[in-house]
């Protein structure tokens, strides 16, 4: 007890002493932010990336694509022909205008065209209607040369891995991100005074206490809509194999959560195919006895599940046993650091991307669908859903989509988490 309060008064007396030497010594221009991961030169996070460079598209608030690099397209042969035509109005950072021959991307199976400087041509494969999103991804030169309001002045390496980039603006404005591998060593460098900001974190805990109670920290939440927790299903168990006990246990979930924004469905609520009409499974224990009572899954009086939880959602695994306590359900909750390969249930998250397609991960013949899960409804709206171009059409099968996979369910889909950014007051 005394070597906890001894630390908690030290490092209060660090936050505050080195706020006070910062001020001093002030950076004129200069902000040094703070992110939580592990980055190589190649998977830049879009927060920088997205400052130095911009693609052939840009995807708008509602996930559809947006003029960019290219001033306007065509979409031929059933979407397995992509024309877009650049706008001459775009320079890289080194002033070399942005022609068709530095349109650098590498994609398999597609063939690429060049008839003139203004215009590129992508000849796919297979009809992929997401594509105009994948074009999304920003576009450079060699050494990071983009289109960007910023562009790299220099970046520090540790072995394979990223230790910070430095961004210069027009303005001679100076952005400094440093990473961290652990949440810990991030919050621990934000209250020595070595960055000015954490940017993107979950969790504000630190020593018993919260960040934001630290004198001269503000804290600012926002929703994080790339990334959705979700309680993953192995329909192979032999309880969870039946439809029925998966959607008894949607309909057990709380209608709210402490550490996000709840969503019962696979999409943010404005994306352009998400359907708010199917946002069901408010929390019902009565049907949910009724569904469990009438499952084939289990014949046993007492129901026992397992839930393996990344770190991050322990206290949501938490809140999910004591609501299935109070139907009689048992609960065990194992804490992993990663996906684990065998699991009953797996309370994690996946990457919601910018377009409603999400073949990868629940098509029954995809690698990275990890629940198993074997619809074949299911499969042919994906199917449809990537070689239609329509957008009036894709909306009605995406629409399909969302309905059948909750009556079906793999998962059950919880919340888009809250994500803070901490700063010096």
């Amino acid at each position: 007890m005394f070597s906890f309060i001894g630390g908690l008064i030290i490092f209060i007396l660090l936050s505050i002493t080195s706020s006070f030497f910062v001020n001093l010594y002030p950076l004129k221009n200069k902000e040094i932010i703070g992110i939580l991961g592990s980055y190589t030169r190649d998977n830049l996070p879009y927060e920088v990336s997205s400052k130095i460079g911009i693609g052939l598209t840009t995807v708008g608030e509602d996930g559809q694509a947006q003029p960019a690099l290219a001033k306007s397209w065509v979409i031929k042969d059933n979407g397995k022909t992509y024309i877009f035509y650049l706008n001459r109005d775009m320079y890289f950072s080194d002033k070399t205008r942005v022609t068709s021959d530095l349109i650098n991307y590498n994609f398999l199976d597609v063939t690429v065209e060049r008839p003139d400087e203004d215009t590129i041509i992508f000849k796919l494969k297979d009809s992929y209607s997401p594509f105009l999103i994948t074009v999304s991804r920003p576009v450079f030169k060699k050494d990071f040369i983009g289109v960007g309001e910023y562009k790299l002045s220099s970046i520090d390496l540790n072995g394979d891995f990223v230790r910070s980039v430095e961004l210069l603006g027009p303005d001679k404005s100076i952005l400094v991100y440093q990473f961290y591998p652990t949440d810990k060593s991030l919050k621990i460098a934000f209250l020595l005074g070595e960055i000015f900001k954490i940017q993107g974190i979950s969790d504000i805990d630190f020593l018993g206490t919260t960040l934001n109670s630290f004198p001269g920290f503000k804290l600012e939440k926002q929703i994080d809509y790339t990334a959705l927790a979700t309680l993953f299903y192995n329909t192979r168990d032999g309880i969870l194999s039946d439809e029925r006990m998966r959607r008894a246990l949607s309909y057990t979930m709380p209608d709210t959560f402490s550490y996000g924004e709840r969503s019962r469905l696979p999409y943010p609520p404005n994306l352009w195919a998400t359907s708010p009409s199917f946002d069901s499974y408010m929390q019902d224990l009565e049907h949910a006895r009724l569904l469990i009572s009438q499952s084939q899954a289990t014949k046993s009086a007492k129901l026992s599940l397992t839930i393996k939880t990344l770190k991050k959602y322990k206290t949501t695994a938490e809140e999910i046993k004591n609501s299935w306590g109070k139907i009689g359900i048992s609960t065990k909750i194992e804490e992993v650091d990663s996906f684990p390969q065998n699991f009953q249930l797996f309370l994690g998250e996946f990457n919601v991307p910018s377009d409603p397609d999400q073949y990868v991960l629940w098509h029954s013949a995809q690698g990275n669908n990890i629940t198993g899960y074997r619809n074949l409804r299911i499969d042919k709206l994906l199917e449809d859903g990537r070689r239609t171009v329509d957008l009036n059409e894709r909306k009605k099968i995406y629409s399909d989509f969302q309905k059948y996979i909750l009556d079906d369910p793999p998962a059950t889909f919880l919340f888009f988490p809250y994500s803070y950014t901490v700063l010096r007051k």
